[in-house]
Parts: C-alpha cells; sequence; structure tokens
C-alpha cells in the first residue's frame, strides 16, 4: 500500500492575527510549538505506517521486521507559501517529506494541498490532508476506513475524532469539535438522512452517526474516493462558505463530495487524530 499526505504549513511571527483574521498559533511569537507540532505531524506518519518497523531480537543483538501485515509506503508534501513557514528548522532527515514552496495567500493552502492529491491520482491507495498539528496514533486508521467503506460504500466517508490529552486537571482527554449550530450546517448536508449506523468490530458495539460538526482538520480518503471527488467540477473552486477558509479547504469539499460519519461519543476513539496541545482541553474548568 502507499499512503501519499500533504500537509499545509504557515507561521508568521511578525504577524499580530493569522490571515483569515483570527489567533492562531501560526502567529505566536514563540515558534518553539509550531516547530515540534508539525514534526510530530509528519514524524508519526512515518512512525505508524513506514515499513521501517522493528522488533530487537535481544538473545541474537539482530532485529527482525515488525507490522509487515499494516505497513505502507508513505510520501508527505508539505506546502508552504513564500518564506512564512518554519521548515528550516525541523529535524526530521532528509527524506521525511518534500517541501512545496508557493505563493498563494495563506488561508488557502488547503486548497494548494487539494491541487497536489489531484495531480498524483492514480499514484496511491490513500490520499490524506491534515492540519500542521495534527498527530496519527492510531497504526489501524487504514485498515478501520476500508472496513468501514468495504461494508457502506465510498460514497460515505468516515471522519476521526480530533483529541487533546492533559497530563492534569479535570479531564484528560476531551474531543474538541462538539457540535455546531444547526444553521452553519443545514445549507450543506441533510442530518435526518440515515443519522445512525450500527455494526460491530472486534466483538464490540459501535455507532456512527452524522455530525453537527464535521469537522476534523483532516481526511483520508480511498484511491476510488478521490478519483470521483476530484472529477468533480467543484473540486479547486475555493468557496469557503463553511465557518472560514481554513475549514472549508479541510472539511466543506468533502462534505459537499461525500456523506460524513464520524464515531459516536460512545465509541469515540475508534477513529481519532491528536490534536497537539492543549488549547481547547485546557479551556475546561469546574462550573
Amino acid at each position: 500500500m502507499r499512503i501519499l499526505a500533504v500537509i499545509p504549513h504557515y507561521f508568521d511571527s511578525d504577524s499580530q492575527q493569522a490571515p483569515d483574521g483570527r489567533r492562531h498559533g501560526s502567529v505566536a511569537k514563540d515558534p518553539a510549538p509550531r516547530i515540534e507540532a508539525l514534526s510530530a505531524c509528519i514524524a508519526a506518519l512515518h512512525q505508524q505506517f513506514d515499513p521501517s518497523q522493528s522488533i530487537i531480537d535481544i538473545a541474537r543483538k539482530v532485529t527482525r521486521p515488525a507490522n509487515a501485515a499494516i505497513a505502507a509506503g508513505v510520501d508527505v508534501i508539505v506546502c508552504t507559501t513564500g518564506d512564512k513557514h518554519l521548515v528550516p528548522a525541523l529535524d526530521l532527515g532528509h527524506s521525511a517529506f518534500t517541501h512545496l514552496i508557493t505563493d498563494d495567500p495563506a488561508p488557502f493552502l488547503g486548497y494548494t494541498c487539494r491541487a497536489v492529491l489531484r495531480d498524483r491520482i492514480g499514484l496511491y491507495d490513500y490520499y490524506c490532508y491534515l492540519e500542521d498539528d495534527l498527530i496519527v496514533r492510531d497504526p489501524f486508521l487504514f485498515a478501520k476506513l476500508a472496513w468501514f467503506n468495504g461494508h457502506l460504500g465510498d460514497d460515505r466517508l468516515l471522519q476521526p475524532n480530533r483529541y487533546e490529552l492533559a497530563r492534569k486537571g479535570i479531564v484528560r482527554k476531551a474531543y474538541v469539535d462538539g457540535d455546531l449550530a444547526d444553521h452553519v450546517l443545514a445549507p450543506f448536508a441533510d442530518l435526518t438522512v440515515d443519522p445512525t449506523l450500527r455494526s460491530k468490530f472486534l466483538n464490540v458495539d459501535l455507532a456512527f452517526h452524522r455530525p453537527k460538526n464535521p469537522h476534523s482538520g483532516c481526511y483520508f480518503l480511498n484511491a476510488r474516493q478521490m478519483a470521483s471527488w476530484g472529477a468533480r467540477a467543484d473540486f479547486l473552486d475555493r468557496e469557503s462558505s463553511f465557518v472560514g477558509p481554513l475549514e472549508s479547504a479541510a472539511t466543506l469539499g468533502i462534505l459537499r463530495a461525500f456523506t460524513i460519519y464520524k464515531p459516536s461519543p460512545e465509541n469515540a476513539a475508534f477513529l481519532e487524530i491528536e490534536h497537539h496541545g492543549t488549547g481547547f482541553v485546557g479551556l475546561i474548568r469546574m462550573p
């Protein structure tokens, strides 16, 4: 199996606010957290899926291959604009990623990534988009997606739940993409159609629901889904009416092309992805 992952990345410590008018880590004064986030994002893709995984044979003082059944070749492309990035600060080795420098406006780098994916249709088994602070921790992510689409077809897309972790506080783990107001999603999806799907996996009863917040900051499409989406007339229209350009780049396109589901709260961890830092979970306080 071959995987292509494309990541938009922007950083400008001289700016007081991000190009979309809001505060983001991309305009913080201290670049260290963004360097760590992007480094973790890229490294995790290789750590979880690259074939170079081993078991250390202590007695013989050698290594043996591990996880061959789920290993995959991984290519990572980081898309930036101008010199507003932290790529030179990454210490990941020359083969960890390819750096694509563009002159596209920062809020629309997600659409640049989309074009990169479409240009490579036919070369990979999975096509992935991740914001630069998302970390894949589940080596069975693609196996789960294949299981889901094998049962339900490629017109449905299962999105991961984003979470943050805390080492202290009243909540140690929090899923951060809670429900949006009804009017935000109403123009794009009718959630009353097939609102819940149920199945069993590893003898666990599972539920998947059409979420009131389909945003995950990422998507993972198999080759058939990518080809179908890439053929749509609106694929690169840069429409940004879902919250804003950053959210639309990650979510509006797939929302128009597929029926989106997420694992329901009772089994939220079935498919999940870590959001770097504690920006959301740190806001939780006792009432």
